[in-house]
């Protein structure tokens, strides 16, 4: 779709409206308010159980809202399938590694780019015949500074180097904002270090909102973070607010 581009310039990317979700009597996501715009770099946060993970899912169309709103580029897409909502601009990573670890790392890449087409593919034809396909697959790659690993097998890559490789899979839409479901995970602290200045080297108008417990990785990488609670934004703020927040150390970091 044409509408990610032009029209939404200056206006909120996402923004979501008293959004919430219940499992029966279980209230995992509870009245959410959230505005991003392009360029922003923000973080949600919580204890285990505190309704993150089901917040994406249904930012991201996984789940069904049970109601609020949630708005891209001021559409409102509450009702939107997952792929619609791509198609507009949205795009998200997971906790879980989805990668073919047997395929090099470019054809990784060039596969996702190929599955968001309408076009089929020849299973006798290299992929890199594709000259449209190879050639967006290669400035991915040499933007994220992965373009000399291209030839190398998924599987020989370190664990923190395959979670980059996610976030490069999840620009192959062109996305106006970025998902990503706690990419330090299971990343040692060497290895979350890099992801921080990896993800700092993204496209500066690119939104990102991000999930992390990883509390180094959120203070280096957001510039302003919610705090989610039994689904509640008890506390939100700049990143030096959060850091400094009583609330925060309390029931999140388990002092007090």
């Amino acid at each position: 779709m044409s509408e990610k581009i032009g029209q939404h310039e200056g206006g909120a990317v996402l923004e979501l409206k008293g959004l919430s979700k219940s499992f029966g009597g279980l209230h995992a996501v509870q009245d959410v308010d959230l505005k991003i715009f392009p360029g922003d770099r923000k973080a949600i946060i919580g204890p285990n159980g505190a309704g993150k993970t089901t917040l994406f899912n249904v930012v991201t169309g996984v789940l069904p809202a049970t109601s609020g709103q949630v708005l891209l580029f001021g559409e409102d897409i509450t009702g939107w399938q997952c792929h619609r909502r791509t198609a507009l601009g949205m795009a998200r990573t997971f906790q879980i590694t989805s990668l073919f670890p047997k395929l090099t790392v470019l054809d990784n890449v060039l596969l996702a780019i190929k599955g968001l087409r309408r076009t089929k593919f020849v299973m006798w034809r290299p992929l890199s015949s594709y000259r449209d396909v190879y050639e967006k697959a290669r400035r991915l790659l040499e933007s994220a500074g992965y373009w000399n690993r291209r030839d190398v097998e998924v599987r020989n890559l370190s664990h923190g180097e395959q979670r980059q490789v996610e976030v490069i899979l999840g620009l192959a839409s062109d996305p106006r904002i970025l998902l990503l479901d706690e990419p330090a995970a299971g990343l040692a602290s060497g290895e979350s270090q890099e992801m921080t200045e990896f993800l700092r080297r993204l496209d500066p108008e690119l939104a990102i909102l991000l999930i992390e417990h990883d509390m180094d990785v959120v203070f280096d990488f957001a510039d302003h973070i919610s705090v989610l609670h039994f689904g509640e934004v008890v506390e939100e703020g700049t990143t030096e607010r959060i850091r400094r927040s009583e609330k925060v150390q309390e029931i999140y970091l388990g002092t007090g």
